[in-house]
């Protein structure tokens, strides 16, 4: 059976790590027999450039026809002067609640050759392996009302709304146990529940969840202890569950703990494991274009994409370890590599994976 790709290269460096990772995926398609028919569309601020909207008609149209969609980057100063609701991050959460997106899995591996490269000393952060799940379609992010408003005073005043109701509590735990019950069986739930009602009702759903699921060790951490953790001892964790605005400060909190945010991958999925991948990086406009960006997290994106939503472990798999291979081999771009390392560019990581996924074959 085919299975339908959609690419979204988007703005800033997104372009050339798509280039790459899609490489990659010609060369495991080969490999590995999978029948795969890719489409490109556009969606931030190019969308906004080419198209009128950073979400446009034609790209949701593709977006609900793919079985998977791989996305490089959003956003840039170009369009920092647009009003909020125009800018090219709305697009980026007009797909996610389109296709209803409302799970992210943001894995925080560190591979041990890149060690010595975390902002935390090595004998902390060695043998990491995290997974943040965060909630992605409800929360402070997408509650209404909100807007900037003046006030009978003349001064201005800014409100967003922080909602989750129990079903969108319920179907992002249920999901995060699950996950733990493959993994370590230690789910932690992160709540700001001495303070907030919402998390305390995130807190009691995520715990009258837990007696499903008798081999997982539930506990609670409010999210400001939870961060002083993950720089204290982030190996204590295996997997986190947390709402949207949380997750997204925590699992960039992760990504420094790998040495890079340029290496972590992730993936957003529906009830029907149809996803949106993408790396955790932005657009890093100050490089763009330039052969300078990592692409690394965008290719194991792709490696989660074939995991979760192409059914193709086997490939996804092949990938992880070509980029293994390439660390081993003391490849390096310039946001991991260290002093006295050379690093290559772009194009000449995106080579070194695929040398190693066919040198990999012939092992």
């Amino acid at each position: 059976m085919t299975q339908n790709i959609l690419l979204l290269p988007g703005d800033g460096i997104g372009p050339e790590v798509v280039a790459q990772a899609e490489r990659v995926l010609a060369e495991v398609a080969g490999s590995f027999s999978l029948s795969l028919e890719l489409d490109t569309a556009n969606l931030g601020g190019v969308a906004i450039d080419r198209e009128g909207a950073a979400f446009p008609a034609s790209t949701r149209e593709k977006a609900m026809a793919a079985d998977a969609i791989l996305l490089g980057a959003v956003g840039g100063p170009k369009w920092d002067t647009l009003p909020a609701a125009e800018r090219p991050e709305r697009g980026l959460l007009a797909i996610r609640a389109a296709l209803d997106l409302f799970a992210n899995l943001r894995p925080a591996i560190l591979f041990p050759q890149l060690a010595s490269a975390s902002s935390l000393k090595p004998d902390l952060v060695a043998g990491l392996d995290i997974l943040i799940v965060r909630e992605l379609t409800g929360g402070i992010y997408f509650g209404e009302p909100r807007g900037i408003d003046v006030r009978a005073d003349g001064q201005r005043e800014g409100y967003n709304t922080y909602r989750y109701s129990e079903g969108e509590i319920a179907r992002i735990a249920r999901l995060a146990f699950e996950l733990a019950v493959k993994r370590g069986g230690r789910l932690t739930s992160v709540d700001k529940a001495n303070v907030l009602e919402v998390t305390q009702l995130w807190r009691e759903v995520v715990t009258g969840l837990a007696e499903e699921y008798p081999n997982v060790a539930l506990e609670h951490m409010y999210v400001d202890n939870a961060a002083m953790q993950l720089v204290r001892a982030p190996k204590q964790f295996d997997v986190l569950v947390t709402g949207n605005i949380f997750g997204d400060i925590l699992s960039d909190t992760a990504a420094m703990l790998t040495g890079s945010i340029g290496m972590l991958p992730s993936a957003s999925l529906n009830e029907h494991a149809r996803g949106l991948y993408e790396p955790v990086h932005g657009s890093a406009p100050d490089i763009a274009g330039q052969d300078k960006a990592n692409p690394l997290a965008t290719i194991l994106s792709l490696a989660m994409m074939l995991r979760y939503s192409l059914n193709a472990p086997e490939a996804a798999l092949a990938i992880e370890e070509a980029v293994s291979r390439v660390l081993d081999a003391g490849l390096r771009t310039g946001d991991i590599a260290e002093h006295g390392q050379v690093s290559v560019g772009t194009s000449a990581m995106g080579d070194a994976v695929i040398e190693a996924l066919r040198s990999g074959r012939r092992d």
